[in-house]
């Protein structure tokens, strides 16, 4: 059987029922995807590297998000903010402190959870890996992200951060953080929406990422985290031209 795999780019038209629709307004450069679904629409915006912001019917999310808060200033504010674990292209407390609002929740996994200053710890919540939460209807499941590769391990070490799946209920999304090719990856099931990240030395390849996504064949999938602190670069078009199946590659502007 053949399969057909394609590939957009975020200023491509609209596709079944997937819209592209630029936003006035919009910080340049980074034109929002739509995900519709029985439940509503998820927008997704790419920011920069592994930081995205989605609106979602349930309140706006924030993933990873690090950097110049003003970044954020063309977004609405954050209901909820998800930590994969601690490193400085996920985690800047400084960051936090700028873009939180009055209501805003936040969950981390549990060594980022010990590390946050007192102010911003009382308003949020560790989960560890396998733990699970909701948010206004949403549910979260933090599931393993790790290495695998013996020179790799002290990178990201088993147990300690946290890639999650999000449940809509009409729309299951999948956020890698920064993990390799691990069982509980391609143990994913029915994932309509899935961030996947590709780089070196720091978590896989674009094989062995194009490898995972094809066993658990999410519907969309956007490549992300893709380049290195040196500079190298998994090729995003390379890890979409190797997917089996028919999955549906998303290529947001990460780095504009």
């Amino acid at each position: 059987m053949t399969h057909t795999r394609r590939t957009f780019l975020t200023t491509a038209a609209a596709a079944g029922t997937v819209t592209f629709l630029p936003f006035a307004g919009r910080a340049a450069g980074h034109l929002p995807n739509e995900f519709k679904y029985d439940g509503g629409l998820v927008t997704v915006h790419p920011v920069a590297h592994a930081s995205f912001v989605m609106e979602t019917p349930s309140g706006t999310i924030y993933v990873d998000p690090v950097g110049e808060a003003a970044q954020y200033g063309d977004y609405p504010s954050a209901d909820l903010i998800l930590i994969t674990h601690e490193h400085g292209d996920h985690y800047n407390a400084e960051t936090l402190a700028a873009i939180m609002a009055e209501n805003t929740q936040l969950i981390t996994n549990p060594a980022v959870f010990d590390m946050l200053p007192e102010d911003l710890k009382a308003r949020a919540s560790s989960l560890g890996n396998g733990d699970a939460a909701a948010f206004n209807g949403v549910g979260i499941n933090a599931i393993p992200a790790y290495n695998t590769t013996e020179d790799r391990l002290q990178f990201h070490p088993e147990g300690r951060d946290n890639g999650y799946v999000l449940d809509f209920n009409g729309l299951r999304v999948y956020i890698s953080g920064d993990t390799e090719d691990i069982p509980a990856m391609r143990e994913l099931e029915n994932i309509d929406l899935a961030f996947v990240c590709m780089n070196l030395p720091f978590t896989m390849d674009a094989t062995a990422a194009a490898s995972a996504v094809s066993e658990f064949a999410p519907t969309y999938v956007y490549p992300y985290h893709y380049r290195g602190r040196d500079g190298g670069t998994q090729d995003p078009a390379k890890f979409a031209s190797m997917l089996e199946g028919d999955i549906e590659v998303r290529m947001g502007e990460w780095y504009s």
